[in-house]
């Protein structure tokens, strides 16, 4: 590598500059030097500072070429580059240059970005969303012995003494995008079993969960049994409602646990599903039962109130119900959740 360099340096110093970043980083690799050496070595090198951050983590380091913490609050960025490992952005690196770019920061950036990669992977976990399904599987199986999960736990990177949120996702989206966004700075790991997504994070923020997703989210008991609260809660998404809590459903969970062929022969879910033909019809009867109330439903629908009334009163003849009297609104209601379950 040395020749090689001495004999490209005579027709180009860029060319030089290149391939002595890429020996510095070789060597610190070999080294197998931490995050804190990666960045201090760089701010030396650049004369500048240096920083890097894992999203994973939400840990930022930052040293100044003096070989000390950068302390100062940071300027904006002369130059960043991505931090990726298995396809997946993990982090950041940057310098904070004041002057006009090095010919060779970007190089140099590169070369930063593959080290904290690596070191990233080889010191514990690696900070990758997306986990081994084997290793999932045994934090959420309901016949794992708890030796066996915690150890899963510990190799997926999280702490022993954190509770761990476990959700149920139906999406067309990445697993990996929608975990760095409900969390964006906690572990989280996700992985697809069968035909659903499942995310296990230590922080949770249901509010940012993009449109178009379905999540069921358990509690942070025993992950086994979180699991089985997600896939339940998961059943009772709607369009209206696609984030549900599985201590929300309260005495609805119940329903899940109907026999499917008891629920079509029963008489409410049985005119549900004859009504179900006209969406126009379900798409009334559906937002009359979320709010309870002629006038909000038919804000909901865009519609006059006085035309929602008259399609509910046809809908009611079709149910055989009064859904303005509280008995036939909470049949309804119940009907309509049974007949959805039936599809899930």
């Amino acid at each position: 590598m040395e020749a090689l360099a001495v004999r490209l340096s005579g027709f180009d110093s860029h060319v030089e500059g290149a391939i002595r970043v890429v020996m510095f980083y070789d060597t610190l690799m070999r080294r197998r030097v931490d995050l804190p050496a990666l960045a201090r070595a760089s701010a030396g090198l650049a004369e500048c500072v240096a920083g890097i951050r894992l999203h994973g983590t939400g840990r930022t380091i930052r040293f100044s070429p003096d070989g000390k913490e950068a302390t100062a609050p940071p300027p904006d960025a002369s130059a960043t580059a991505p931090v990726t490992l298995d396809e997946e952005e993990i982090g950041t690196v940057w310098l904070e240059r004041t002057g006009p770019p090095d010919p060779l920061d970007e190089a140099l950036l590169d070369r930063l970005a593959i080290a904290v990669a690596a070191v990233a992977e080889r010191y514990g976990p690696a900070r990758t969303t997306m986990a081994d399904p084997a290793l999932v599987e045994l934090v959420i199986g309901s016949d794992s012995d708890e030796v066996a999960r915690a150890r899963a736990l510990r190799l997926l990177g999280f702490a022993a003494d954190l509770p761990v949120h476990v959700v149920a996702v139906r999406s067309q989206l990445p697993l990996d995008r929608i975990g760095g966004l409900v969390c964006p700075a906690r572990p989280v790991k996700a992985a697809l079993l069968a035909d659903v997504g499942v995310i296990l994070a230590t922080t949770l923020d249901p509010a940012r969960f993009p449109a178009g997703v379905r999540a069921g989210i358990g509690t942070t008991e025993s992950p086994g049994r979180s699991w089985q609260q997600a896939r339940t809660a998961l059943r009772f998404t709607t369009a209206r409602r696609p984030v549900v809590h599985y201590p929300d459903l309260g005495a609805l969970a119940l329903l899940a646990h109907v026999p499917p062929d008891s629920a079509r022969d029963n008489p409410d879910v049985a005119a549900i599903a004859r009504i179900a033909a006209g969406p126009e019809d379900l798409e009334t009867l559906d937002a009359y039962c979320a709010t309870g109330a002629l006038r909000r439903a038919a804000d909901l629908l865009h519609l006059h109130h006085s035309s929602v009334a008259r399609r509910l009163e046809q809908i009611g003849r079709a149910l055989g119900l009064e859904l303005t009297e509280p008995t036939g609104l909470l049949r309804a209601r119940l009907a309509l959740t049974a007949w959805r379950l039936l599809d899930d």
